[in-house]
């Protein structure tokens, strides 16, 4: 029997950067040794105390369904440090752990994101973020930002852009490809125009704890409706546990603990109880250094970038990502980041995936690797574009 596919799924697009790293996968089969500058995942793993907490809690039985919206101790940690590090009242009651910051963003359009309607974001943007409005067959409106407006929505754009079929805005700061964070007083602006239209704002701050330039905010200081996605892999190191949060208005809870009990029951209580550890003062101490070597790769790629004739318009100042414009080189960003792999080993991607209006002109580049491996691949860079 033929069956046909629900038609939802062709408004989602494959995802590029997974076939590039398949590509590069097979070189390294090969015998090749390719430096990886590709996927945003931090080459630093949980510290020892998060794994020794995971492996208390198998070796106390600790593995039964949790409630869906999370360990109460997780909840009260995670309100405790929101109060440490932005001096925020955040309620645990207003706290959902969910399974990673992907569950937290389907959960949010679930509840948010109304069949036929927009909701505008940045283009450039993480493509999931598209997807997931997709999958619950809102529309992403995808507006042009660029490095003027360092690549983010503006409270004009949003202005400007809106209209009777829009519905929210998701914005991520810092931005997954860009690296850049929207300054406090803009995004207060963007969201107090997005209520008076009578919209939702989803604020994407899984990078929030690598911030590098300033003191760090987040947008839950500007409106308690503001919902905000946050998560335990990027600044806490824990990409494969799938662990994250987010933070809703108290009105809402029971609807996204509804959702989350029917679509995932509960997060991991394994990753759960590791999660734990990550807030002690010792493993915060650990995941400061971290971020001080983050900031020191990101002051030696950028210029070394730029000395080779990459563009970046824009100092990223969060993240680990720079995001070049590489047209200088070439006026087809998918075809450079193949040339690359193939004939300088080194694993870059293109703007493919984050948007049509720097598909074919910016690259972007991941500094979550060591940086004796970013001066190689520095090194291979500059052969490959002098012999071009």
């Amino acid at each position: 029997m033929h069956q046909n596919l629900a038609a939802r799924l062709d408004n989602i697009a494959p995802f590029h950067v997974m076939e590039l790293m398949k590509m590069a996968a097979e070189l390294e089969k090969q015998g090749r040794h390719l430096i990886h500058m590709g996927i945003g995942e931090p080459d630093f793993t949980a510290p020892q105390a998060v794994i020794d907490a995971a492996a208390k809690a198998m070796a106390a039985g600790r593995l039964q369904y949790t409630s869906a919206l999370g360990l109460p101790a997780l909840r009260t940690a995670i309100s405790q440090h929101y109060r440490d590090v932005f001096d925020l009242d955040v309620p645990a009651s207003r706290i959902i752990v969910t399974a990673g910051a992907s569950a937290a963003l389907l959960l949010a359009c679930a509840a948010l994101v109304e069949p036929g309607r927009a909701v505008l974001m940045p283009d450039p943007c993480y493509p999931c973020n598209r997807h997931f409005v997709a999958a619950f067959e809102g529309r992403a409106k995808l507006i042009a930002s660029g490095p003027d407006h360092r690549f983010q929505l503006t409270e004009e754009i949003v202005r400007q852009q809106w209209d009777e079929r829009s519905s929210g805005v998701l914005l991520a700061s810092p931005s997954n490809p860009t690296g850049t964070s929207i300054e406090h007083e803009e995004l207060g602006k963007i969201v107090a125009a997005v209520k008076e239209l009578g919209g939702f704002s989803i604020v994407d701050e899984i990078y929030q704890g690598l911030t590098y330039d300033g003191e760090p905010f987040s947008a839950l200081s500007l409106d308690e409706d503001v919902v905000v996605i946050n998560s335990f892999s990027k600044y806490f190191n824990m990409t494969g546990w799938r662990l994250g949060w987010l933070v809703v208005p108290e009105r809402i809870v029971p609807a996204l603990e509804k959702l989350a009990q029917n679509l995932f029951i509960c997060p991991s209580s394994i990753a759960q109880y590791a999660a734990l550890a990550c807030f002690e003062p010792a493993t915060i101490a650990i995941y400061e250094e971290r971020k001080a070597e983050f900031k020191r790769r990101r002051d030696y790629i950028v210029p070394a970038l730029r000395e080779l004739g990459f563009g970046i318009p824009v100092m990223p100042d969060g993240a680990f990502y720079v995001y070049a414009d590489c047209s200088k080189f070439t006026d087809n960003a998918d075809t450079f980041a193949k040339q690359v792999l193939n004939e300088a080993g080194v694993v870059i991607v293109p703007g493919l995936d984050f948007g049509p209006a720097t598909a074919t002109s910016y690259v972007r580049l991941s500094y979550a690797n060591s940086l004796e491996n970013l001066q190689e691949a520095v090194t291979r860079l500059k052969k490959f574009l002098a012999d071009r």
